[in-house]
């Protein structure tokens, strides 16, 4: 199992699973979550801290995708396809999330020790590690013509399964990783592409936005021989923890916590109506 010394000198871990989705769920909250976890952490108020969550059907957008020209048309038409949307505070662009998606935030404290890549590159080991009895091809480097592209997506022969973003808050670090465990990959692609087709219609726009090519990406499922299910993958993540940590904490956030949560999720809020905002 990978070292992530000398990153994190703890002899023990945290674990929250917030894997179920309810009816109410609330992807912003989830952002507002890890944000609140990162100062606990960053303060060596709470070990090191794995967050794992999946959700309804729902598209989180980068901030440069709500500056499409023609953003509510595009938000519009992916609501009538039973889609959420809301706009994240971390970096990237828009993916798709549904219950075949599993989230996982690692939590990680000290920014001036860990550098951004380090981030990037213990996620990986860490997803390489626990899946290494299915396959040894999983590879990470930017697969032009997926959507959200960025140096470390995960693939394998070439296909996308999952993304990584990372977002810094105070003395605290919330790397997060989308795997798309189940489902069709290039039905999501699909879905994308057209929320960008109808964003754009066929402008420049303000940002360089992905020419989604849907054969580039897959599900886990789609890439391997054994059919995982989100559950799976959870059960191979606790797995590896206890490996790599031996002590797993599970309790779920303190008041202070909370209190930081209700204060981050105010000012998601707030920035998502700013951001959707129809200056047009």
């Amino acid at each position: 199992m990978l070292n992530w010394n000398p990153f994190i000198d703890n002899s023990k871990c945290r674990l929250i699973d917030q894997s179920k989705p309810t009816a109410a769920d609330n992807a912003l909250a989830s952002f507002a979550i890890d944000d609140a976890l990162a100062i606990s952490v960053g303060n060596n108020q709470s070990p090191p801290t794995i967050r794992l969550w999946v959700h309804n059907p729902s598209v989180i957008l980068g901030i440069p995708d709500a500056r499409l020209p023609y953003v509510h048309e595009a938000i519009d038409w992916i609501k009538q396809q039973g889609y959420k949307v809301i706009v994240r505070n971390s970096g990237g662009l828009a993916v798709l999330l549904d219950s075949g998606v599993l989230n996982m935030s690692l939590i990680l404290p000290d920014v001036k020790r860990i550098g951004i890549r380090d981030g990037y590159e213990m996620l990986v080991s860490f997803i390489q590690a626990i899946l290494s009895d299915l396959t040894t091809e999983i590879e990470a480097y930017e697969i032009t013509g997926s959507y959200c592209p960025g140096d470390y997506d995960l693939s394998i022969n070439g296909k996308k399964f999952a993304g990584i973003s990372q977002r810094r808050v105070k003395n605290g670090i919330a790397v997060q990783i989308y795997l798309c465990v189940e489902g069709d990959g290039v039905v999501r692609a699909k879905q994308i592409r057209e929320f960008y087709h109808l964003g754009l219609k066929d402008e420049k726009g303000r940002f360089v936005y992905p020419t989604i090519e849907p054969e580039t990406m897959a599900s886990l499922n789609q890439l391997i021989s054994v059919k995982l299910t989100v559950e799976d993958v959870i059960e191979r993540i606790e797995k590896g923890l206890k490996q790599q940590f031996g002590i797993i904490e599970t309790n779920q956030l303190g008041d202070q916590e909370q209190q930081w949560y209700q204060e981050r999720l105010k000012q998601m809020e707030e920035r998502n109506t700013k951001a959707l905002v129809d200056d047009k």
